[in-house]
């Protein structure tokens, strides 16, 4: 999770940057994306894309999200869940190479309860106080249910969309707090939703009876668990409860640690890692080419 335990790691990887995270901060986020962003993020060569920033009707509102996809042909649709810190330029980045990947991408604004996003325009700004100030509350607002439902007006918008293929599956992928939110979709559209994969993902494995990793057997999903090395360190027994319900549920599961902090694989988090992002980005193709 990104909470105070997270944050020590990040410090020390701005620290070997020779920065302090106002240093971070003031450089500003377009810059880190391009300093982080992999040469081939948009490959060359690869489809023309169209995008816009959408709405659609959801049980608790009006949702806004970015939408990106090849300009030609029916692709498959992903629905993109952010981390901590909402859909800002980071995502929009991430969502780009995904759909010059070859799938009609949606990233929702996970907070437009309370605000149309950007909300934050870093991830460094949720380190700040007037950053969690911000946030806090829009947090509480969110509840299993209502993420539920947000999934299934995410898919309706897609299935909607000429641009997608409904012969093919939806895939989803969530970061940090956005991690479970994948889970609690494949649940909401079993019908629909057939790959899931959360990148540093918190709060999958709980005591509660709605715990994402107890969800597991009533959807119809494959699925890929990327860790963070130090959110294994603090619940090192979730990468075997999500094996063991993955394994109980029937359900095929890729669960592995990876060599990097949590945030590794968000453009511009402080802890991003290329080489474990891009690693992760593999794995997270070879899952879609199931659907």
């Amino acid at each position: 999770m990104c909470d105070d335990f997270t944050a020590e790691q990040e410090e020390e990887a701005l620290a070997a940057r020779g920065l302090n995270r106002r240093e971070f901060a003031a450089i500003g986020a377009a810059t880190v994306i391009a300093a982080c962003t992999a040469p081939d993020s948009l490959a060359k060569g690869g489809p023309a894309l169209k995008e816009a920033m959408v709405s659609f009707k959801t049980d608790d509102g009006t949702a806004d999200a970015f939408f990106v996809h090849p300009a030609k042909g029916k692709h498959p649709g992903v629905i993109m869940w952010p981390d901590i810190a909402g859909l800002r330029d980071a995502y929009r980045e991430m969502a780009r190479r995904l759909a010059g990947a070859g799938y009609a991408v949606l990233v929702l604004n996970h907070y437009y309860r309370s605000s149309p996003a950007p909300i934050l325009n870093s991830i460094a700004e949720w380190r700040t106080p007037e950053g969690q100030a911000k946030l806090k509350p829009m947090i509480a607002a969110i509840t299993p249910a209502g993420t539920m439902a947000d999934a299934r007006a995410c898919v309706g918008f897609l299935d909607a969309q000429k641009v997608v293929d409904r012969k093919r599956g939806i895939g989803t992928q969530g970061y940090c707090m956005g991690g479970p939110y994948t889970v609690r979709a494949a649940y909401a559209v079993p019908g629909r939703i057939k790959a899931a994969a959360s990148f540093h993902g918190g709060g999958l494995v709980t005591d509660a009876a709605d715990s994402p990793h107890k969800l597991l057997k009533d959807t119809k999903a494959n699925y890929l668990f990327a860790i963070a090395k130090n959110d294994d360190t603090r619940s090192p027994g979730d990468k075997d409860a999500l094996r063991e319900a993955a394994k109980a549920a029937g359900r095929p599961a890729e669960v592995e640690v990876y060599n990097a902090d949590h945030g590794w694989c968000t453009l511009d988090a402080p802890v991003y890692d290329k080489g474990e992002a891009e690693r992760a980005w593999a794995r997270l193709l070879v899952l879609y080419k199931g659907l």
